[in-house]
This record gives structure tokens, C-alpha cells and sequence, in this order.
């Protein structure tokens, strides 16, 4: 199994083109359960550089639905990946290891998790000093972790939290 390498790409327009195609499988094998599809993290974001990988949120009404889709999600190339750390989301992925193309994270609806992702990507969306920020951070942790995705992963997490306490201060 390849080591999963932390390279950031050039944003590319094509990654809302990329967003929609999913969306549109997600929602061919599991629109029964998915109350709302959003396009999350940093490929959502317009000018902003990231690893190329596109993130899904599917916002569910009960987080024990998701035993269900796994199954419908896996005729679609998606990947169950049990975290027994993660008790308010549920985390897919789909491409070969190393190498993957999307991320699919499902939770409640209008839930705290669910709340903190959209909460994040908006405030990037409407701050460019932010995501500028933010992407000069994830350039500098790519080169110091290019061969350790978690850590580079848990080091982003003092920023994005920061970002969300000031969308919940509402300060614009």
C-alpha cells in the first residue's frame, strides 16, 4: 500500500466539475438517506490551493443510517473506513490508497460536525485574507510532513478551529 504523500496543487476550476459528478453517483444509490450534499474543504473553495482530493459531506438524519449505505456507496467505488475515533461522522474514500480521489464524510444534518465543516468553508469563501492565510500554512506543512498526512492533518486543526470560533463571533 503506497504511503499517502501531502502534495498541494494549484486550485482547479474542475473540482466543482468533479464535486457535481459525485454528488449526482452519491445520490443514484443513497438519495433515500441524504437529506443535503455539500462540497467541502479546500477544493471547495475558489482559488484556493489543495491536495486534490475532492471532500463530500452527506448530511443524514441518524448517524446509525449509515450501516446501510455502505453497501449502495461501495457499487460507486466508495470505501468504508471504520475510525472508531469518530462518533458523529462516518468517513469513506474512493481511489486507490495513496492516491485517492474523494473523501466522503456522512453525519447528522444541522449537527455540530456538520455545522463546523459548512461554518469553516464559508468563512474562507468570504474571508480571501483567510484562505490565503491558510493556504501558506498547508504549503509549509506539506513541506515539513510531505510523508506523514496525520500529522500534517492535526497540525492544520489549531487554524481551522480558530476559524470556526471567529464564523461563531461572527467576526467579518
Amino acid at each position: 500500500m503506497p504511503t499517502p504523500n501531502v502534495v498541494i496543487k494549484d486550485y482547479n476550476p474542475d473540482w466543482e466539475i468533479q464535486f457535481e459528478y459525485e454528488k449526482d453517483s452519491i445520490l443514484s444509490v443513497v438519495s433515500n438517506k441524504a437529506l443535503k450534499i455539500e462540497h467541502i474543504g479546500s477544493t471547495s473553495i475558489k482559488g484556493l490551493g489543495a491536495k486534490p482530493i475532492i471532500d463530500i459531506m452527506v448530511g443524514i438524519s441518524n448517524i446509525e443510517e449509515t450501516e446501510a449505505m455502505i453497501g449502495p456507496l461501495s457499487t460507486i467505488d466508495y470505501e468504508y473506513v471504520p475510525k472508531p475515533e469518530l462518533t458523529d461522522r462516518r468517513f469513506f474514500r474512493k481511489g486507490l490508497w495513496g492516491q485517492g480521489t474523494c473523501h466522503l464524510h456522512i453525519c447528522e444534518w444541522n449537527s455540530m460536525e456538520w455545522m463546523n465543516k459548512i461554518k469553516f468553508r464559508d468563512y474562507l469563501r468570504n474571508h480571501p485574507e483567510a484562505a490565503l492565510e491558510y493556504y501558506n500554512l498547508k504549503l509549509n506543512l506539506s513541506k515539513e510532513f510531505k510523508f506523514d498526512r496525520q500529522t500534517y492533518t492535526k497540525k492544520k486543526g489549531p487554524f481551522i478551529k480558530e476559524i470556526i470560533e471567529r464564523a461563531n463571533r461572527k467576526v467579518y
